[in-house]
C-alpha cells in the first residue's frame, strides 16, 4: 500500500478548523483487500486492526465524508440492531446516523428493563433471536462480561459501543481519523523525526476505556508519534495503568512519559487529548476537578484539543471559537468512520469500493 510522502496540503478550513477531508484522501492509495477482510467481523478491540486495515477505513471514511450525497444505498436492505443498555447520546447517534445515511434500518434498545434480559433471560438466548431479527449489532453495556458471553452464539456481527471500562474501539479510530485528517503526512510509512507529534492524554488508561483504545491504536502508529505523555495528578503512579498494560505498549513501540503539571507540558503537545469520565462498576466517577483547559490555557500555537464527548469543566466552552478546537470534528467525523466500518462489516464494501 502507497502512502504518499507528500507535504501537507490543507485544504481551506471548514468551521472549528477542519481540513477537508480530501486531503487525506489524496495521500493514500487504495486497496480494497483490507476492507473486504472485515466481513462478517466481531470488531471487540483495538488491538484487532493492523496499520494497513485502518488506512484504508481512514480512506473509506474520507471517500464518504468528502461526498456523503453519492453514497446513499451501500446497506439498502440491511437492518442494524442498536443495542444501548449505558447511556450515550454521541455514540449511539453517530451509530444510527452511519446506518441511515447507508440506506439501512435501524431496531433501537435504549433500556435493558424493556427486554427480555429483564426477567431473566439468558444472553445466549438474546443473541439467538437477533440473529434472526437483523444483519448487525451495535452493544453499549456497563457489564464488560455480556460482548463476550453473546458472541459465542451471534451469527451476525457486532460491535462493541463500550463495555465497562474495557475498550471502546470504534472511538479510538474516530480520535486518529480526526488526527490523520488534521496531519495526513502522519500516515506515511517514514515520517522524520521532526514532523513527529507528541500527544498529551489527560485521563486515565486503566480507569477510562476511550484512553485505553486509543493508546493501543496510537501504539499502532508509533513511528508517527514522537511520545505521548500521560498527564495525571500525582496521587497514584501505580494506579494509572492495569499490570502489563503500559509494558505492553511500550513493547509495540510507543514512548510514554507521565506528568503532573499541565501547564508545564502544553506548550509541547500536538494533541491534547482529554476525558473525564471513568466507570467503575455499575456506574462512573468524574476526574476533571483539576485539569482544565480554558482559553487562557497556555496551549501551543497550532496545537489542536480532542475530547471524547460529553464534557463537563475540564474543557470550557470559551475554546469552542478557536482553531484549537477539533473535537467536534472529532464527534462529526466519527459517523464517517463509523459509515466505513459497517459497510464492511456486513460485505457490501465492493459496491463503493473503486467508486470516485
Amino acid at each position: 500500500m502507497n502512502v504518499s510522502d507528500a507535504s501537507f496540503d490543507r485544504e481551506r478550513p471548514d468551521v472549528y478548523g477542519d481540513a477537508h477531508p480530501k486531503a487525506l484522501l489524496r495521500s493514500v492509495q487504495e486497496d480494497g483487500d483490507y476492507l473486504v477482510k472485515l466481513s462478517n467481523q466481531h470488531i471487540v478491540s483495538s488491538d484487532q486492526f493492523s496499520r494497513d486495515t485502518l488506512i484504508q477505513l481512514f480512506r473509506l471514511a474520507a471517500k464518504y465524508e468528502s461526498n456523503p450525497t453519492r453514497f446513499r444505498s451501500p446497506l439498502q436492505g440491511k437492518i442494524l440492531i442498536s443495542a444501548f443498555y449505558e447511556p450515550s447520546t454521541r455514540t449511539r447517534l453517530s451509530f444510527e446516523s452511519a446506518w441511515h445515511r447507508l440506506g439501512g434500518d435501524i431496531m433501537s434498545i435504549t433500556d435493558r428493563s424493556t427486554t427480555g434480559i429483564a426477567k431473566g433471560e439468558c444472553l445466549d438466548d438474546v443473541a439467538e433471536m437477533f440473529n434472526n431479527y437483523g444483519d448487525c449489532v451495535v452493544l453499549r453495556d456497563n457489564n464488560g462480561e455480556s460482548l463476550e458471553k453473546m458472541m459465542d452464539t451471534l451469527r451476525i456481527p457486532i460491535v462493541n459501543a463500550g463495555n465497562g471500562r474495557d475498550e471502546h474501539p470504534t472511538q479510538a479510530m474516530a480520535d486518529l481519523y480526526a488526527i490523520f485528517k488534521w496531519r495526513p503526512e502522519l500516515l506515511a510509512a517514514e515520517v522524520p523525526e521532526e514532523r513527529r507529534i507528541r500527544i498529551g492524554v489527560i485521563g486515565i488508561p486503566g480507569r477510562m476505556r476511550t484512553v485505553r483504545s486509543l493508546l493501543k491504536s496510537l501504539a499502532v502508529f508509533h513511528t508517527s508519534i514522537k511520545e505521548v505523555v500521560i498527564i495525571h495528578d500525582g496521587s497514584d503512579d501505580d494506579g494509572l495503568f492495569d499490570p502489563g498494560q503500559r509494558e505492553e505498549l511500550e513493547e509495540r513501540g510507543l514512548t510514554i512519559r507521565l506528568a503532573n503539571e499541565l501547564d508545564e507540558v502544553l506548550p509541547t503537545l500536538d494533541v491534547t487529548y482529554i476525558n473525564a469520565i471513568a466507570w467503575e462498576g455499575d456506574g462512573f466517577e468524574t476526574y476533571g476537578k483539576k485539569f482544565i483547559l480554558n482559553a487562557d490555557s497556555p496551549l501551543k500555537q497550532d496545537g489542536i484539543i480532542l475530547h471524547p464527548l460529553a464534557r463537563g469543566e475540564e474543557l470550557a466552552k470559551d475554546l469552542d471559537n478557536t482553531s484549537h478546537n477539533w473535537y467536534f470534528s472529532q464527534a462529526r467525523g466519527a459517523v464517517f468512520l463509523r459509515m466505513a466500518l459497517l459497510t464492511c462489516m456486513v460485505e457490501r464494501a465492493e459496491r463503493v469500493i473503486d467508486v470516485v
